[in-house]
């Protein structure tokens, strides 16, 4: 059971339409299905001119000479057994529109029986797989066995349509171009020209004749070159023979005239089937271009101007782009300044707070040393005692200080040296605290070995005077 994606994507690669809600609305009229859905923008109106009409001169119904084609809607040249007419089709701007039938998929695998991918186009990109999600060609193990004609293939055969046609017929022939035929209507899209779509039948006995006589004709030939893009292709190839089917072409040699409409679609402004001399064909394609010059000169005109408008916006959007860039220059230029400016305000902010708390911590480190120099002075006056009375086993000691300035006391004669440097120390007279006491005569320095003897011991007693040395 084929879901509705499937359905959709089938019918976006047979009809060649991009627009998905499009494609919806036509599917959804016609309940989903697929057949109709495509029919129904294939079928062209019916429409049997009368002798009286004379819009319709030129036009009529055909009828093969062996009967079996049987009539033809579609205004069209007709040619009798023998007989040449200068009667053409004139749709003039009613244009039919075209495009891919599901007659070239049901009619090619039924003529081709096993025939791999024979009827089916590139155009649309259609995933090889799809057909058999859908019931199409599915092969054994479930693998698809209809394959797609891809682009380069396509283009293999018009390249080789192109080579077989000068082989036959010679150089002197219509420029056709060697790609496929949506290629080839972009191409004429492109340059503003109708497509000219020659449909070879090499089976057919006018072929030759028409080819040689009419088609590499010198002053037909220059005057499609000049007017149109050109593409042929055999009907025994995939795509010419998926073009005969979609043009519903019943004889040959069979020519028609084409241009891209909107939504991927082809319109059809003359179709010629059967053999024609030089001058009929230039007569009918001479009309044609001179109906289409309004439609073509008027697509040319609105190109140039969407042209002119893109360049325009392409002007405008670079000139705001490039002020948009200069602003943008301008405010990084500024923002850059003002975060140069915010990181030296805020580097000399940390610096100021640094200091600040270098200079706290200082204060608080000088704080707590004078704080532990207080206690200690104060610790090694209560360790000295009070101060004796004069007697005979006091010892009197005088201290002299660098500055000049002397301090004395008296201690016990059983105090030891030690003592007098407490004493020293207690008196806050000096800052360092690497100093020695020494005595001059004999000069005496009591140093740490000699802290422990007792002031007797070290001959300072009844009375001593020492002086007080920085050591380096």
């Amino acid at each position: 059971m084929v879901d509705v994606n499937d359905k959709l994507v089938y019918f976006q690669a047979i009809t060649g339409l991009e627009d998905s809600d499009l494609c919806v609305e036509i599917l959804t009229a016609h309940g989903w299905d697929l057949e109709l859905a495509i029919s129904s923008l294939t079928t062209t109106s019916n429409h049997t001119p009368s002798p009286e009409d004379p819009s319709a001169a030129g036009t009529s119904t055909v009828s093969d000479a062996g009967g079996g084609d049987g009539l033809r809607s579609i205004p069209q040249p007709s040619y009798q057994s023998g007989q040449s007419s200068n009667a053409v089709a004139a749709p003039g701007l009613a244009w039919r529109i075209i495009t891919l039938p599901i007659s070239v998929i049901s009619g090619s695998l039924g003529l081709i029986s096993g025939a791999v991918g024979l009827g089916l186009w590139a155009a649309g990109g259609v995933l090889s797989y799809s057909l058999g999600m859908i019931g199409v060609g599915a092969g054994r193990d479930g693998e698809a066995s209809a394959r797609l004609v891809s682009v380069s293939e396509v283009g293999n055969e018009a390249a080789q349509f192109v080579a077989r046609f000068e082989q036959d017929f010679g150089t002197r022939r219509p420029n056709f171009v060697s790609e496929g035929f949506m290629d080839a209507l972009q191409r004429s899209r492109n340059s503003f020209k109708l497509l000219f779509v020659y449909l070879h039948s090499p089976d057919h006995l006018d072929t030759p004749s028409f080819c040689e006589r009419t088609l590499c004709s010198e002053m037909l030939v220059d005057y499609i070159n000049e007017n149109f893009v050109s593409w042929g292709g055999s009907i025994r190839a995939s795509e010419g023979f998926k073009m005969s089917n979609s043009l519903k072409a019943s004889r040959y040699p069979f020519c028609a005239v084409v241009m891209a409409a909107t939504n991927q679609r082809i319109v059809l402004l003359q179709q010629v089937e059967g053999p024609k001399s030089p001058e009929e064909m230039l007569s009918i394609l001479n009309r044609v271009v001179e109906e289409s010059a309004s439609v073509l000169g008027t697509a040319r005109h609105e190109a140039e101007e969407r042209r002119m408008n893109i360049r325009l916006r392409e002007e405008q959007d670079a000139a705001y782009r490039a002020a948009l860039e200069a602003d943008q220059a301008r405010e990084n230029q500024r923002r850059e300044e003002q975060e140069r400016l915010e990181k030296e305000a805020a580097e000399a902010e940390q610096k100021r707070q640094e200091e600040e708390e270098a200079r706290e911590r200082a204060a608080q480190e000088a704080a707590e040393k004078e704080a532990a120099l207080a206690r200690m002075r104060q610790e090694k006056a209560l360790s000295l005692g009070a101060e004796p009375e004069k007697g005979p086993d006091v010892t009197q000691v005088v201290v002299r200080f660098p500055t000049g300035q002397r301090k004395e006391r008296r201690f016990h004669s059983t105090a030891v040296i030690q003592n007098l440097y407490d004493f020293v120390d207690s008196l806050g007279c000096l800052d360092a605290e690497n100093y020695s006491l020494v005595s001059n005569f004999p000069r005496v320095v009591y140093g740490p070995e000699k802290l422990s003897l007792s002031l007797k011991e070290a001959g300072l007693h009844p009375q001593a005077s020492l002086f007080l040395e920085l050591n380096a």
